[in-house]
């Protein structure tokens, strides 16, 4: 019998990149149809238009309708909130936020990635409120969604989940303030996953394992955002991601705390961003024929 293993979603941040067109996606495929092309070709998408403005219902609905059963969006976190407000003061912000239509995505609804920028310095106290006003499933989420600001009242939210299940939530840090046990401790007391971010060394690159799942971003090795991974760098990342979803955690990735976390099986989303030079769906291509995909 094979050991227990966690579930892993290779995919890419976004989908609607221009220069991706006649490379990535079929010459004359229509945008429209974009979404639906990648969906097939991953197991997973970060929605990356929510860090930049609330989105309307319709648009998660349309989403959820174009992809398959078994697909996931990750939701990245408003930069309202952590790049401006800088997690304070954010009550009704954060209600907006869950209000916008990610309870419309009903189970497509996966992790939910929140990115701090790199002059925020780790703060004990701001993170545990914000830790605790962060809703832990869609009933929850619904309920915060209610206190939205009136601006969303008529016909600009959605305020119940189609079913209930839990939610996840994924911190990517960029300042090195935020590399001490005292954090990793923090996340794990909520159960929010420290992202594994490989940003060609420009900011933190660590993996210890603080919730029961992993999130890895992978930004580009060499060039931010640019530079795409040769065989060896994916063969490595492979190797990374087999050790995580069997309970395990590579060696050759710095961790703060030098502790091995409970073995346990635990899913693992990996989502490439490097978009730049349509390095991205090729890399997670070749990613997910390395695990099986």
């Amino acid at each position: 019998m094979s050991a227990a293993r966690g579930r892993v979603r290779i995919g890419i941040s976004g989908w609607r990149y221009a220069p991706w067109r006649g490379v990535f996606y079929p010459q004359g495929l229509a945008q429209r149809r974009e979404l639906e092309y990648a969906s097939r070709c991953f197991h997973s998408i970060e929605i990356n238009g929510t860090f930049y403005s609330l989105q309307r219902p319709e648009s998660f609905r349309l989403w959820r309708d174009e992809t398959p059963e078994e697909f996931v969006f990750a939701v990245k976190g408003s930069r309202y909130l952590t790049h401006m407000k800088r997690l304070k003061d954010i009550d009704t912000p954060l209600a907006s936020f869950f209000a916008q239509g990610l309870l419309a995505l009903g189970p497509k609804l996966g992790p939910i990635l929140w990115q701090l920028p790199p002059h925020f310095h780790f703060n004990a106290e701001r993170l545990r409120s914000f830790f605790q006003m962060l809703p832990t499933n869609t009933s929850e989420a619904a309920t915060l969604a209610r206190r939205r600001e009136v601006s969303l009242m008529k016909g600009r939210s959605v305020l119940s989940a189609r079913g209930d299940h839990r939610l996840r939530h994924a911190l990517e840090v960029r300042h090195e303030s935020f590399l001490v046990p005292e954090c990793t401790a923090l996340l794990r007391e909520f159960n929010v996953a420290l992202v594994v971010a490989d940003t060609a060394r420009k900011f933190p690159f660590v993996g210890d394992v603080t919730a029961d799942f992993v999130y890895v971003r992978l930004h580009g090795d060499e060039e931010l955002y640019a530079s795409g991974y040769g065989e060896q760098a994916l063969d490595d990342w492979a190797r990374r991601i087999r050790a995580w979803r069997s309970g395990g955690v590579p060696s050759d990735v710095p961790r703060i705390e030098r502790a091995r976390p409970e073995r346990r099986p635990r899913d693992v989303y990996c989502y490439f961003d490097n978009d730049a030079k349509v390095r991205a769906p090729f890399d997670a291509r070749g990613l997910m024929r390395r695990l099986g995909g």
